[in-house]
């Protein structure tokens, strides 16, 4: 049985990347921070206790930040691959927590790094870069256009690129990057820009709120559908050579599109119901995003199946459950608020 660690499981593409791992028979270990909190909703179908003899899950508290136990984990996990998901990735936010991005989203991967250098453990390594790298270069961008990141967080994806690349020349690691573009899912984080869309549109549809406040409205991006993404990443370390690949569905379509289109499946008129704020703008702003994953689809044989249509359906569907639920509280009297706090 094979052993994956993932950092980030909890996240979305943890989550259905754990799932993935699971139905090939891999054994899945996962980095989690300690909160007070549980967050860990997203695996939680996932998790059996570990007393039980068939689980095959196994979540481990760390931090990307201490070197020292990223060593002590992988010493004792031994894995024979590992996917390094784990990051600061709200790029908005990156602005205003620059040192903190840099440390965990740039200075976390090359503490793994080292840690499988230092144990020399055999294993394979991925590392979860980003299309925010590219930044202001023009469109469509593959593995040889040159990065011009535009933010914090681009910053220190482009860093741990590098020393992705770096590894591997010196000390011969199997490390690949996988430069996803922008990939979503029902299980997106609310503060992401796609989901906030559809949460906000399936309670206005319900009465629940009235307004949705967005930033840039022109800004486009490669949207695909997370689970296809997972299975790039999974494909990645399957080959005999280590190298970098370029994820993308090769369309672009603009957040004005991406809300017109969820609003008129509900019926509703954005118009009446989006507003511009100001605050939401990034100091530099990534006009336009388009990958060419031609070269992903030659040598890995991966393709998109979720298209941008069936995506925005998917992400409705689940949206408009959560929202009926939501308003089955507010009918029996429960108090709702659907404060916009970030």
């Amino acid at each position: 049985m094979k052993k994956a660690l993932i950092t980030g499981i909890t996240g979305q593409d943890g989550s259905y990347l754990a799932e993935l791992l699971l139905s090939k028979g891999y054994s899945v270990h996962g980095l989690i921070r300690r909160s007070s909190s549980f967050n860990t909703g997203r695996i939680d179908h996932l998790y059996r206790d570990f007393h039980d003899p068939d689980a095959r899950i196994f979540l481990h508290y760390g931090d990307l930040s201490v070197s020292a136990q990223l060593m002590d984990l992988l010493h004792s996990i031994v894995p024979d691959e590992i996917y390094h998901l784990g990051a600061q990735s709200h790029v908005r936010v990156s602005f205003d927590m620059p040192e903190y991005t840099g440390d965990i989203t740039g200075l976390g991967t090359l503490r793994i790094l080292e840690a499988i250098r230092k144990t020399g453990i055999q294993t394979k390594f991925y590392q979860a870069s980003s299309s925010e790298m590219f930044g202001a270069a023009p469109p469509p961008q593959n593995e040889n256009t040159a990065f011009q990141p535009q933010s914090p967080y681009a910053a220190a994806k482009v860093y741990a690129y590098y020393i992705v690349r770096n590894y591997r020349d010196a000390y011969k690691q199997f490390a690949v990057n996988g430069i996803l573009f922008n990939h979503e899912s029902p299980r997106r984080g609310e503060t992401f820009v796609t989901r906030k869309i559809t949460r906000a549109a399936a309670q206005i549809k319900l009465g629940l709120q009235d307004k949705l406040y967005l930033g840039n409205l022109e800004a486009k991006r490669d949207w695909g559908f997370a689970g296809d993404y997972v299975e790039a990443m999974w494909l990645m370390l399957q080959q005999e050579k280590p190298d970098d690949y370029v994820i993308a569905t090769g369309e672009t379509h603009s957040v004005r599109e991406f809300v017109e289109r969820v609003f008129a499946k509900l019926g509703l008129d954005y118009k009446k119901h989006v507003a511009v704020d100001p605050r939401y703008f990034r100091p530099t702003e990534v006009d336009v995003l388009l990958g060419d994953s031609s070269r992903a689809q030659k040598m890995l044989g991966w393709k998109p199946k979720v298209n941008f249509d069936k995506l925005i359906d998917m992400m409705i569907a689940a949206d408009m459950e959560l929202a009926k639920k939501e308003k089955t509280l507010v009918d029996a009297g429960f108090r709702y608020n659907n404060s916009d706090k970030i």
